[in-house]
């Protein structure tokens, strides 16, 4: 059938129920339980996926000995029935949380430097004007992030798109690059010298990003080019009340985003180290789906952020 037609799966008669299915066969890879969690027959449900590639004249599944394995075909109906099946529950949401008094909903993604200054700022802005609108807000790296927004779970992100993601259907705005700095605790004997150089933190306690993260590869690299073998005394963790707990009981420093260091110096939690860090994570900026249309609400979000980009960065 002709599927250049934008409208092709009204013609086709095409069900929610196969879309459910797709999902279903993508979860599961075996028809039978895939039948099964939609309370299907097992024929019933071959002839609907039967059905399905008759209309779209590809096959969408390979039939295997011990399931079914999606082609490259039907892995892109399958992300497309995810986003068309997202999309009609969060219509859902809006017309209840309209029907209660509110006015819609949003749902955005954000990796941790700009959850400090930026996004806070946007939200503070957006609910003097509109506060009745509910703010979804998910933490999360760049990677875990992107791999939601492509599922329709998230209006838009303030991340980066890393070299080996697909950035295929993404709109990208960079906002600011992200430089990092060394913390200690706020009366650590470092703080009072004021020619620090990389020798003299080398040797030192830290507690750092594990192994394979991206600002734990650009640490180790700033040494090695420095002509110094990276720290060894090390404690590997990301979680934060860990880190500042450390940094409260030890002599040990920590690297981290600029913006987010001096959040926590504000507290007075911790106190930037008086040495420049020739480590710079990649900039990030606002992510989303090219072909998503945002709703009032994430559009409203959306050049509230920008607005407060404009003025921090």
């Amino acid at each position: 059938m002709d599927t250049t037609n934008p409208n092709w799966f009204l013609k086709a008669r095409l069900k929610t129920r196969q879309l459910l299915l797709l999902i279903a066969l993508d979860d599961y890879r075996n028809i039978h339980r895939a039948a099964e969690e939609l309370h299907m027959t097992q024929p019933a449900a071959s002839k609907q996926i039967k059905d399905l590639e008759e209309m779209l004249d590809v096959r969408l599944f390979e039939r295997l000995p011990r399931g079914m394995e999606p082609t490259i075909y039907g892995e892109t109906m399958i992300r497309h029935a995810r986003m068309a099946l997202t999309s009609l529950a969060l219509a859902h949401d809006d017309i209840v949380a309209l029907k209660a008094g509110l006015a819609g909903q949003v749902e955005v993604g954000v990796i941790m430097t700009p959850a400090m200054a930026l996004l806070p700022r946007a939200i503070a802005r957006i609910k003097e004007h509109a506060p009745l609108l509910r703010i979804g807000v998910q933490l999360e790296s760049s990677n875990v992030l992107l791999d939601k927004l492509k599922h329709g779970t998230l209006d838009f992100m303030i991340g980066r798109i890393l070299e080996k993601e697909d950035s295929t259907g993404l709109i990208y705005e960079e906002l600011t690059e992200e430089p990092a700095c060394a913390v200690v605790r706020p009366d650590h004997p470092l703080l009072d010298n004021k020619n620090l150089t990389l020798e003299d933190i080398a040797g030192r306690p830290w507690i750092l990003p594990p192994p394979g993260s991206i600002l734990r590869h650009r640490f180790d690299m700033m040494f090695l080019r420095a002509g110094l073998q990276p720290p060894v005394n090390v404690v590997d963790t990301t979680a934060l009340l860990l880190v500042t707990a450390l940094l409260q009981q030890t002599d040990a420093l920590h690297v981290m985003p600029q913006e987010v260091a001096q959040y926590y110096a504000s507290l007075n939690v911790m106190r930037i180290l008086p040495i420049d860090l020739p480590c710079t994570m990649d900039a990030f900026g606002i992510i989303r789906q090219q072909d998503h249309l945002l709703s009032p609400g994430a559009e409203l979000l959306l050049g509230a952020v920008r607005a407060a980009a404009a003025e921090i960065y």
